[in-house]
């Protein structure tokens, strides 16, 4: 019985620690387990923030936020799109009179059509597909992204992101 004691009084204490581990979110975020969409050694010595929003990816994705996770993308490749613009100082193009950045369609439109780089088939192909699960994840209602949404297109993600990444010149 003296044992039982011990035994419970050892387990309250450590569901205890594990509670304010789960609680104490670090400001930053955590850092996903795992790597199952964006392989981080495609964005490690990029941009923090770019880093950043992979690890957001990875981590929505890995606990199943799968609607987070395709929003996020969309984010991304919206980022990239505007970092390759700028490695060739060409920003100009992908901004409104009010010197706002295009939304996302309009910054695939040019950066599909601009002739200072070249885009592989897979990338070009690629983009409208990526676009459209982000759209929907962010404005439609009655959508809902699974599993398979994302797995379906994680070939593609790391595709358009290799690409992009090289085109920005930030490896």
């Amino acid at each position: 019985m003296k044992d039982l004691c011990q035994r419970l009084v050892k387990a309250t204490a450590q569901i205890e620690v594990d509670l304010r581990e789960i609680g104490n979110i670090p400001q930053e975020g955590k850092i996903p387990s795992s790597s199952q969409v964006i392989p981080l050694v495609l964005v490690r010595n990029t941009r923090g923030y770019i880093v950043k929003v992979s690890n957001q990816i990875n981590g929505a994705y890995e606990n199943g936020w799968f609607d987070a996770c395709s929003v996020m993308i969309r984010r991304i490749i919206e980022t990239l799109i505007i970092e390759v613009f700028e490695k060739y100082k060409l920003e100009k193009k992908i901004k409104n009179q009010n010197g706002d950045f295009f939304f996302l369609k309009d910054l695939i439109n040019e950066c599909l059509n601009e002739t200072s780089w070249t885009l592989s088939r897979n990338t070009k192909h690629s983009l409208p597909k990526l676009k459209d699960v982000g759209d929907k994840s962010a404005h439609s209602r009655r959508f809902n992204a699974i599993k398979n949404d994302i797995d379906v297109l994680i070939s593609d993600i790391r595709n358009v992101l290799q690409e992009l990444i090289y085109l920005a010149g930030l490896k």
